[in-house]
């Protein structure tokens, strides 16, 4: 364990906290000390719910380490299960009260407390989030799930979506109205939206679809393994994968393939002239392995750009996005170190981000524009409109996310282009204020170039090669720069000048 500023994922028990929120009837007693308590942050501040996260915590504190804890925890369950009246009850312990063996499964069994009681085994120290949500909805289906008749329909499950999740809310709309399109009802959504008693009818369903992995592939084997029921492989984020998800689901159903694109509006800028000013721009791809994956396929195969690198921060899709990556030429990036996935876009200098919050802020410090395309997010990306990542609609709002940072940036070329006019230019102050136009302090004189570059051992930049270098529209500069180094370095040079970097440009136009 070590202390950071940012963190990818959190611990086990945040992913059955969502699962838990997702639902309704379910309540999640936690054994975890004061200060473990911040489910109402996540929940209702970042992700604007509605009501409050149905978690109960014991929060014991220094002084009752010497005293009774387990009775605490007996008490808080009594109390929940007589304040809430769910349907049933999730017990498991915070990392710190991990610590303590005070054994909340075998308590909370021992109680008698007439409802289904869950113990979650979630070992804190050794997996992380994504680890919490896929264990949390295992058990809870393994538990409540009975066998029961086929439906008259044929029907799916749709098993994955949580709170916090990354549009998951309009995405279960989109796969509904596909499935709808052929014919298919749902017969549970689930984590988000059922409730234990609908947990109990999952094997009604004809087949499941896996909409995000990391949180629902153990319920889905398990699934497959105790009801027969087969379950889909193909995310539908982007056109052709949503193609290939209504081939899978006619061939698991035999039912026709039914598309009805007419809401795709994504091919027309394909065939423009408009799209020549945006293909083949160099993108760096970060986020859960379930995003990336289709972010990667959309990016080169829908837009037209180059995956310049990618990677995930959960190592449970490590294998499988190895494997991507060799794909696609470049090498994978497994970590859940946002330092060292910054390290990494610095060296590769893409033209844009997919990423999450995370990469959102590396790009403002790298001035590299970011579209997000995986949890975690912040507030901004739990939109109020209709805004999914899946289906048509879906394409059509990924076509939106990463075309606009890339058009929206030619206006801070031009910004940059007009630097020198007199209103604009960059000693100019605030023409709001009223010393407008008043001359800004000078910047402090950087170190000599050829003292810095002997010290270094590094190419360095002169500042006038620099300001032309900011002439060059932002969506190609990365480009240039790492040309005009490469040049540099072969012809010994040191210091790029205005005539390098133009000789650079001549060398590589040829």
């Amino acid at each position: 364990m070590k202390l950071t500023l940012w963190t990818y994922e959190g611990p086990p028990h945040v992913g059955a906290m969502r699962v838990a929120t997702g639902m309704k009837g379910l309540h999640y007693v936690l054994h975890a000390p004061q200060g473990d308590t911040y489910a109402d942050l996540l929940f209702t501040m970042i992700e604007r719910r509605d009501h409050r996260p149905p978690v109960s915590y014991t929060t014991f504190q220094a002084r009752d380490l010497g005293a009774d804890t387990a009775g605490l925890f007996k008490t808080a369950c009594r109390d929940a299960v007589e304040r809430f009246q769910p349907e049933a009850l999730i017990v498991g312990a915070s990392c710190t009260a991990e610590l303590i063996q005070d054994d909340p499964a075998g308590l909370a069994e021992s109680m008698g407390m007439g409802i289904p009681v869950i113990p979650l085994d979630l070992p804190s120290y050794q997996r992380k989030e994504g680890f919490g949500t896929d264990e949390t909805f295992l058990q809870i289906v393994r538990h409540l799930a009975k066998p029961v008749a086929r439906s008259e329909q044929i029907t799916a499950n749709l098993i994955g979506p949580t709170a916090l999740g990354f549009r998951h809310r309009d995405d279960i709309v989109e796969v509904t109205r596909l499935l709808s399109d052929m014919g298919i009802g749902v017969n549970v959504v689930g984590p988000m939206g059922a409730r234990p008693s609908d947990i109990a009818r999952l094997g009604a369903a004809h087949f499941n679809v896996l909409m995000y992995p990391e949180h629902a592939e153990s319920a889905a084997r398990w699934l497959e393994t105790n009801f027969k029921q087969p379950y889909t492989k193909i995310v539908p984020i982007g056109v052709g994968a949503t193609h290939d998800f209504l081939a899978e689901v006619a061939q698991v159903t035999g039912l026709p393939a039914q598309a009805d694109t007419s809401r795709l509006r994504l091919p027309w800028w394909t065939r423009s002239v408009d799209s020549t000013y945006l293909t083949g721009k160099r993108v760096f791809i970060f986020g859960d392995g379930t995003h990336v994956a289709a972010a990667a396929r959309v990016a080169r195969d829908e837009m037209g750009f180059e995956v310049a690198g990618l990677g995930c921060f959960n190592r449970e899709m490590a294998r499988p996005i190895r494997a991507l990556a060799k794909e696609y030429g470049v090498e994978a990036l497994i970590s859940d170190d946002y330092l060292e996935v910054e390290a990494a876009i610095a060296a590769l200098q893409p033209e844009m981000i997919l990423g999450t919050q995370m990469e959102r802020h590396i790009g403002k410090r790298l001035g590299i524009p970011c579209a997000v395309i995986s949890a975690p997010v912040h507030v901004q990306d739990f939109p109020a409109r209709y805004s999914p990542q899946m289906g048509w609609e879906g394409a059509n709002v990924i076509f939106d996310t990463w075309v606009h940072p890339l058009v929206m940036g030619l206006e801070e070329h031009l910004l940059h282009m007009f630097r020198e006019d007199f209103e604009f230019h960059d000693a100019a102050g605030a023409s709001h204020h009223g010393g407008a136009h008043s001359p800004r302090p000078a910047e402090p004189e950087a170190a000599e170039p050829a003292a810095l570059a002997a010290r270094t051992g590094k190419v360095i930049w002169l500042r006038d090669a620099e300001n032309e270098l900011k002439k060059i529209p932002f969506f190609v500069r990365g480009k240039a720069r790492r040309n005009t180094e490469t040049y540099a370095t072969g012809k010994g040079v040191t210091e790029i000048s205005v005539e390098t970097l133009y000789e650079a440009k001549a060398h590589y136009a040829r």
